[in-house]
């Protein structure tokens, strides 16, 4: 049954003026207008709620007993109405999208800045995520675009090709190794190896790239961030292979060799919802990551 909110609006009006002429100045609307409604809802409740003469208003018990209820159920309607438009109007000065934290570090502050001075009094939310979780960001409409590495494509997302960045492998800097222009995978045989526990989709890269000498390396040590793999390697622990890009967070003790033997790289992209157009924003803000990101 279809709920006729005009009307309830209409009668708690009346019942709570005790006038048909106030209730309609209140409502915006004529007392023809407002006499509808409430004879509509009387008829649609087949009751009488309110008696009517020349001088007064009085509410039948069936109407005495409704007022409550309905005026309860209207305040937290207008509440609901309320805090929603509100909600509509944050998200309009408000842009997330997510990002790499290697991209987000190293190419995003400055550009974050420009944004920020062109935008005034918009809040950005950078959500600095491993690439499977942007990809469910974007998904779930919780982020508007991603910036992440692109591989297999999903039907309800869109794929912007940016730029192709290549791995290294990381040594300590009195490792036999540092002193090697590059390194092949055999090279890493025998070395202890560390990897990062929540990166599956770079581990899967480096697997994929380094083939069946993958299988025989000795991943000794598994860690949750790519900070604590460098910790590993500049203490002399560990080697491992990252993105070149996280170089620039490294300790200084710490050499980044390219492979020789195989293309060992990541595609970076931007993903969005497949036909949900970005906001004007987010579109500018997305567009000042592609050109920097093109000079990769």
């Amino acid at each position: 049954m279809r709920i006729d909110y005009l009307g309830l609006e209409a009668f708690v009006a009346v019942a709570e003026l005790g006038s048909f002429s106030k209730a309609a100045q209140k409502l915006n609307l004529t007392q023809t207008a407002l006499s509808h409604r409430v004879r509509k809802i009387e008829a649609d409740l087949n009751t009488r709620l309110l008696v009517r003469t020349s001088r007064d208003i009085w509410l039948t018990k069936s109407g005495q007993a409704l007022l409550p209820q309905v005026r309860q159920q209207l305040a937290t309607l207008a509440d609901l109405y309320e805090a929603t438009r509100q909600t509509g109007q944050d998200a309009r000065r408000r842009m997330v999208f997510a990002c790499l934290p290697t991209i987000a570090s190293y190419y995003l502050p400055d550009l974050i800045k420009a944004f920020s001075d062109q935008h005034r009094g918009f809040q950005v939310v950078l959500l600095d995520q491993p690439a499977g979780r942007i990809l469910d960001l974007v998904k779930e409409g919780e982020a508007e675009f991603g910036i992440t590495i692109i591989g297999a494509t999903h039907w309800d997302v869109e794929v912007e090709p940016l730029c192709r960045e290549p791995y290294v492998l990381l040594v300590h800097r009195q490792h036999p190794l540092a002193q090697r222009k590059s390194v092949t995978g055999a090279d890493l045989l025998g070395e202890p190896m560390v990897r990062i526990r929540t990166q599956s989709t770079n581990r899967q890269l480096v697997e994929n790239s380094l083939g069946d000498v993958s299988s025989k390396l000795d991943w000794r040590f598994e860690v949750q961030n790519a900070a604590t793999a460098m910790s590993l390697v500049a203490s002399g622990v560990a080697l491992t292979v990252l993105p070149r890009l996280t170089m620039h967070q490294s300790p200084a003790n710490i050499v980044g060799l390219p492979f020789s033997d195989s293309a060992l790289s990541r595609d970076i992209g931007a993903i969005k919802r497949r036909g949900a157009p970005l906001s004007p924003p987010a579109e500018a803000l997305l567009e000042m990551i592609r050109n920097r990101l093109s000079h990769i």
